[in-house]
């Protein structure tokens, strides 16, 4: 893996992951300041919004755009409906609510069902001509997160710095957990599509075709959009890009920390997809005919209440599903036969996803690697079913077959954190990266820049990619990429693409 990513090295300040090769753009470490003065108009699906001017650049920014109806009442576990007119012209200086979800955060505390919208960011007003798109998705495991982002070790999902890269951004909400990826008979039953559940992903996908529709008068051009996202966010796309649903909705994609095998995840088949929907019909006391209408009328309190009993169950599993339309197949298989969409791809993972963040110097030394029986159990819990393999994989980590010598695993941190970067992580990307190969372009990174105090954790790469580095701005030793080109003898034509 280390020989091969020795293939293309990039050192930047300021800058962590770079997407020239899909759009021409990279990252600063500068955010402009948002005008707090009124700003352009522009009509799209639904009437007329406003949003502000940039003080810095020319560029503009709008907020809070609705890209289909609020998904509440009858709409409450439905596919997204088109928005409805408005009159007048609708205020777009304020982000929307985020989804529905948990959590005591301003995050979790200011969520609500209402949440359908997106926010656009364009380099300069008015536009002279047109931009390639970036469309984000973020992560939170599909129950949490927003197109705002400050969640932990998040930053903000501001696409100012972004955009000065002569892009257009857009960011956008996605219905999550309990109201986002559960299904039931009578959900079934009702559906024209004869499916139920992945409405997060319906809503992903009726963004998609909002900036087909309306990113010309942002100055997007609507035949040049790259849809990237993190972690679930990734997850996500690449699981769009085996859905016969998004033909051409995008031109190029970047997966950062995610596929469709992310942490050994399985894809729950139709019935198992109903479970989570006849589980909270259990728990919520609904009657055995109108389960559906009842839990309609409940508030969402309601339904976060009893979120937490969804959480560990090993019988259900609160994400993406085959639902036999949005993912009629199983996606691993769809990219393994190479039937997915056949579009450029860069995918990549962090050098210490499942590591710990730490802090000061002595910290960014290797460490010996704690508890190794506890390390061998989670290796024969990947390679156990393969003798002939678990000893070379512990002997790879710095251990013997027996798991009695503890080292160290160079040159990243300790031998646990890193199995469990490449089991949960990397070695899914890297699959993946080949299988995609085939098809198309497709590029391979791994993140390992930071500071003693930043190390490359998982969401590590965030800030770099929207520009908003904080105190590692100044630090002329923070960035390094290791990028390697997985394309088949591609690179060429991908180069003069990119151009």
């Amino acid at each position: 893996m280390h020989e091969a990513l020795k293939d293309v090295v990039l050192r930047f300040r300021h800058a962590a992951l770079v997407f020239g090769l899909f759009v021409m753009l990279g990252c600063s470490g500068v955010m402009a300041a948002q005008s707090v003065k009124s700003g352009p108009i522009v009509s799209v699906t639904g009437g007329k919004v406003q949003g502000r001017l940039l003080d810095d650049g020319g560029g503009a920014v709008f907020k809070g755009i609705p890209f289909a109806q609020p998904p509440v009442g009858d709409l409450r576990w439905h596919e997204p409906m088109p928005v409805k007119v408005w009159q007048g012209t609708r205020d777009a200086g304020e982000y929307g609510s985020p989804c529905a979800q948990g959590g005591t955060d301003k995050i979790g505390t200011s969520s609500k069902e209402d949440c359908l919208c997106l926010n656009v960011w364009t380099p300069e007003w008015p536009s002279k001509s047109p931009k390639a798109v970036m469309f984000w998705l973020y992560g939170g495991a599909n129950t949490g997160g927003s197109a705002i982002g400050e969640r932990g070790i998040e930053p903000a999902f501001d696409g100012t710095s972004l955009a000065r890269h002569g892009v257009v951004v857009v960011t956008i909400n996605y219905r999550l957990g309990l109201f986002g990826f559960i299904g039931h008979p009578e959900l079934t039953a009702e559906s024209p599509h004869h499916a139920s559940g992945n409405y997060g992903l319906m809503d992903q996908i009726a963004a998609l075709k909002w900036v087909r529709e309306n990113i010309a008068r942002f100055g997007g051009d609507p035949g040049n959009v790259t849809i990237f996202g993190q972690s679930a966010g990734a997850q996500n796309l690449t699981i769009l890009m085996t859905s016969p649903l998004t033909k051409g909705l995008f031109r190029r994609a970047i997966s950062e920390s995610g596929t469709p095998m992310i942490s050994d995840k399985r894809l729950p088949a139709p019935a198992e997809i109903e479970k989570l929907g006849l589980k909270l019909a259990e728990l919520l006391k609904a009657p055995a005919t109108g389960a559906i209408k009842y839990l309609r009328s409940l508030p969402a309190a309601d339904i976060l209440a009893v979120a937490p009993s969804f959480r560990g169950d090993p019988a259900v599993l609160l994400d993406v599903g085959m639902d036999g339309y949005v993912v009629p197949r199983f996606s691993p298989k769809v990219f393994q036969m190479g039937q997915e969409s056949t579009v450029p791809l860069m995918i990549g993972t962090n050098g210490a996803e499942s590591g710990l963040p730490r802090s000061g110097a002595a910290a960014a030394a290797p460490s010996p690697v704690p508890a190794a029986d506890a390390f061998k159990t989670r290796v024969e819990s990947f390679y156990g079913k393969y003798p002939d393999l678990l000893t070379r994989a512990l002997e790879v980590y710095g251990l013997t077959g027996d798991g009695s010598q503890v080292s160290t695993y160079s040159p990243y941190y300790t031998a646990n954190v890193q199995c469990q970067t490449d089991t949960s992580f990397r070695c899914e990307a890297v699959v993946l990266a080949g299988w995609h190969s085939a098809a198309n372009t497709t590029y391979q990174y791994e993140f390992t820049g930071g500071t003693p105090s930043n190390a490359p954790t998982h969401s590590a790469e965030l800030k770099y990619v929207f520009g908003l580095l904080g105190d590692q701005s100044a630090d002329p030793a923070a960035i390094l990429i290791c990028l390697s080109l997985v394309n088949r003898g591609k690179a060429s034509a991908a180069s003069q693409e990119a151009r």
